[in-house]
C-alpha cells in the first residue's frame, strides 16, 4: 500500500509529512468510527441515563435526536466549509469540538447539559465526517492502495452502529454510561495531534458558504421533529406544537426556494433530476427511519421487558453485527452476478421481514425465540442493500458534484433516522400508555412503533421496485 503524501498537487505542501499509510488509515477510520458509533452508542445506556438525569419517556429520545439532527442538518455545510477553508483544517476542528463536547457530556448532571453536549457533538461530527473520505482519497494512490483503504473504511464504518450498541453495553455495565462519552477523548486528542504530521491536506476551493441554506435546513428539520414529539405529548392542538410544525413548513419551503436561487447551493437541485437517484435518496431516508428506531427500541425491550443487563443487551446485537459484516464483505462479489437492483430489493425485503417479526414480540418471549433471528435478518438486509444503493446513488454524478452528492446521502441517513424516531416514539408512548409502563405495556408500545416503522420500509421497497432499472444508467 502506497501513500500519496509526497509531491501531489492535491496534497499541497507535504514534503515534511511522515510516510506511514497505516497510521493515516488508522486516524481517518478511527475518527469516522467514533462519529458513527456515537449515533447509537447511547441507546443501551438510555435506561440508566433516564434514571440518573430524570428524562421523560419522550424527552429521552432527544439524547439521540439532538446529536443526529445537528450531525445530519449540518453535514452539507461541513462539506462546503472544508472545500473553502481546507479539508484537513475543518476535519481537525470538527474532531476537536466533538472530543471536548464528549468530555463535557460525560460530566453532565442535568438533562439539558447532556442534550447541549450531544448537539454540540453533532456539530463537530458534521464538520469532521465530510473530510474523512476526502482525506482518505487524497492520501492514497489511485488503484490497489486506495481500493484497500476504501474497503477497510467502508466495512468498519458500516459496522459502527452495531458496534456502538455492544460498546455501550460494556461501558454501562462495567463502569457508567458516562464512559460511553469519555472514551472518545483519548481517541480524538490523538487524532488531532497526529493529523498534521501524517495526513496531507487537499487544495482549497475558494467560494462562498450557503449559510442561509444550512440554517433553514437544520432549523426546519429540528422544528419538524420537535413539533411531532410535542404534539404527541401535549396534544395536537397545543400552540407550541402547531407553531413548531408551521415553522418547519415555512423554513423548509424557504430552504428549497433558496437552493434554486443561490450561486453555490448547499444542496444542488440538479442532483434530483435523475429519477433513479431521487428514488435512491428517498429509499435510503425511509429505510433508515425504520432501522434507527430498531436500534432505539430493541435495547429497551431487552433490558426493560426481558430483564437483560446493559452488557447482555449490548452483546445481544453481536449476531446482527456479525451478519452485517459478513454480508458487507460478500455483497461486492455478488454485485457483478446479480446487479444492484436485485440486491437492493432483496436487502430491503429482508429488513422488512426482520422488523415485522420484531413487532410481534411480547413480554413472554425469550432472546433465542424472540429478537435473535429477526435481528440477524435485519443485519443481513443492511449488509445486502447498503453498498449497492450507495453506489447507485453516486453513479453518474459529475466530478464537481461527487462530494455534495455523498453529503446529501449522509444527510438523508441522519435526518431519516431523526424523523423516523420522532414519529415512532409518539406511537410507542401512545401504545405503552405513558411512562412508567409495565413490561407488557412496554412490549405492546414497542410492537406498535415497529409495526408502523415497517410502513416506511414498504414504501422504500415500492420505490426500489418501481424506479430502479435492471440495466445500469448510461
Amino acid at each position: 500500500m502506497t501513500s500519496t503524501t509526497s509531491g501531489t498537487s492535491a496534497a499541497g505542501t507535504t514534503g515534511h509529512l511522515a510516510h506511514a499509510p497505516g497510521i493515516v488509515l488508522a486516524i481517518i477510520v478511527s475518527c469516522q468510527m467514533m462519529v458513527v458509533v456515537d449515533t447509537t452508542a447511547m441507546t443501551v445506556a438510555l435506561p440508566q441515563i433516564q434514571s440518573d438525569l430524570g428524562f421523560s419517556a419522550t424527552g429521552l429520545s432527544w439524547v439521540l435526536n439532538a446529536y443526529v439532527l445537528a450531525y445530519g442538518g449540518l453535514l452539507l455545510l461541513g462539506g462546503r466549509t472544508g472545500d473553502i477553508f481546507g479539508r484537513r483544517n475543518t476535519f481537525m476542528a470538527g474532531v476537536l469540538l466533538f472530543t471536548v463536547c464528549s468530555l463535557l457530556g460525560g460530566f453532565a448532571v442535568d438533562d439539558w447539559q447532556l442534550l447541549a453536549a450531544r448537539a454540540a457533538q453533532g456539530v463537530g461530527a458534521a464538520f469532521a465526517a465530510p473530510g474523512a473520505m476526502s482525506l482518505l482519497v487524497t492520501n492514497f494512490a489511485e488503484g490497489t492502495a486506495r481500493n484497500k483503504a476504501l474497503a477497510v473504511y467502508s466495512t468498519l464504518a458500516g459496522l459502527g452502529m452495531a458496534l456502538g450498541m455492544i460498546l455501550s453495553g460494556i461501558f454501562t455495565e462495567w463502569a457508567s454510561w458516562r464512559w460511553v462519552l469519555f472514551v472518545n477523548v483519548p481517541i480524538g486528542l490523538t487524532a488531532v495531534v497526529l493529523t498534521p504530521k501524517y495526513i496531507a491536506a487537499p487544495e482549497k476551493r475558494p467560494g462562498r458558504v450557503d449559510t442561509i441554506g444550512a440554517f433553514t435546513a437544520t432549523a426546519g428539520v429540528t422544528a419538524l421533529v420537535y413539533g411531532l414529539i410535542r404534539g404527541e405529548s401535549a396534544g395536537w392542538t397545543d400552540g407550541v406544537a402547531v407553531g413548531s410544525l408551521a415553522g418547519a413548513v415555512l423554513l423548509l419551503s424557504l430552504f428549497l426556494f433558496t437552493q434554486f436561487r443561490v450561486a453555490n447551493p448547499i444542496m444542488p437541485m440538479r442532483l434530483f433530476a435523475d429519477p433513479v437517484r431521487s428514488a435512491g435518496y428517498a429509499a435510503m431516508l425511509l429505510v433508515l427511519a425504520c432501522n434507527f428506531s430498531v436500534f432505539y427500541f430493541t435495547p429497551q425491550f431487552l433490558q426493560e421487558v426481558l430483564g437483560f443487563s446493559a452488557l447482555r443487551a449490548g452483546l445481544g446485537f453481536l449476531p446482527m453485527g456479525a451478519a452485517m459484516f459478513a454480508m458487507s464483505r460478500t455483497t461486492p462479489r455478488l454485485l457483478p452476478r446479480f446487479g444492484p437492483r436485485r440486491l437492493i430489493i432483496s436487502g430491503i425485503a429482508l429488513i422488512l421481514a426482520g422488523v415485522a417479526w420484531l413487532a410481534q414480540l411480547g413480554a413472554g418471549t425469550s432472546y433465542a425465540t424472540g429478537p435473535l433471528f429477526p435481528l440477524i435478518l435485519v443485519g443481513v438486509g443492511i449488509g445486502t442493500f447498503l453498498m449497492p444503493l450507495t453506489a447507485l446513488i453516486l453513479g453518474g454524478v459529475e466530478p464537481r458534484d461527487s462530494g455534495i452528492a455523498s453529503g446529501i446521502l449522509q444527510t438523508m441517513q441522519q435526518i431519516g433516522g431523526a424523523l423516523g424516531l420522532a414519529v415512532l416514539v409518539t406511537v410507542y408512548d401512545a401504545g405503552a400508555g405513558g411512562a412508567p409502563a409495565g413490561r407488557a405495556a412496554m412490549a405492546d408500545g414497542i410492537g406498535d412503533a415497529l409495526l408502523v416503522g415497517t410502513g416506511f420500509v414498504v414504501v422504500a421497497l415500492v420505490l426500489a421496485v418501481a424506479a430502479i432499472k435492471s440495466k445500469p444508467r448510461g
